[in-house]
C-alpha cells in the first residue's frame, strides 16, 4: 500500500463549529493534519478531499481507479441515502474503510443504515479523529 485516497462529505468542512458535542471542537484543517501525520508515519502518500456534492465524491472514488491503494471514506448524511456512493466504490473495487467521527447507531434510528458501507470492509464509528488512524492502519494490515 503506497497511497490513500480519504473522503469526506458534506458538512465535514464544518468540524469545530457544527454540534462540537457530538462532532468535536477541532477543525476540519486539523482533522486533514491530523489523517496526513498518520499516514506520513506509515510511509503512506495520502490524499484528502472534501465535498458538499454527492457527484463530486463520486467522480473522486471514479478517479482513483488504478491511482490509490485504499479508500477511507466518511460519507457523512450521504452515508444513509446514496446508492452511488455505494455504486461507485463497488465499481472501482478499491479496498476501502468507512469511519464516523460520531457512533451513528447510538444515534437517530435512520443514521443505522449505511449504504456506502457495504461496500467497505470495516467501519470505524465513535472514534473521533482517532478512527481515522484505525481505517489506515486497517487497510495496511489487510492490504499491506
Amino acid at each position: 500500500m503506497k497511497k490513500i485516497l480519504v473522503i469526506n462529505g458534506p458538512n465535514l468542512n464544518m468540524l469545530g463549529i457544527r454540534e462540537p458535542g457530538i462532532y468535536g471542537e477541532q477543525s476540519y484543517d486539523a482533522l486533514v493534519a491530523f489523517v496526513t501525520d498518520v499516514c506520513a508515519r506509515h510511509g503512506l502518500e495520502c490524499e484528502c478531499f472534501q465535498s458538499n456534492h454527492e457527484g463530486a465524491i463520486v467522480d473522486a472514488i471514479q478517479a482513483a481507479y488504478g491511482k490509490v491503494d485504499g479508500i477511507v471514506i466518511n460519507p457523512a448524511a450521504y452515508t444513509h441515502t446514496s446508492v452511488a456512493i455505494l455504486d461507485a466504490l463497488k465499481a472501482v473495487s478499491i479496498p476501502a474503510v468507512e469511519v464516523h467521527l460520531s457512533d451513528v447507531s447510538k444515534r437517530e434510528a435512520f443514521r443505522h443504515v449505511s449504504y456506502a458501507g457495504i461496500a467497505c470492509e470495516a467501519t470505524f464509528a465513535g472514534y473521533g479523529f482517532d478512527g481515522y488512524r484505525l481505517a489506515v492502519e486497517y487497510l495496511l494490515e489487510h492490504h499491506p
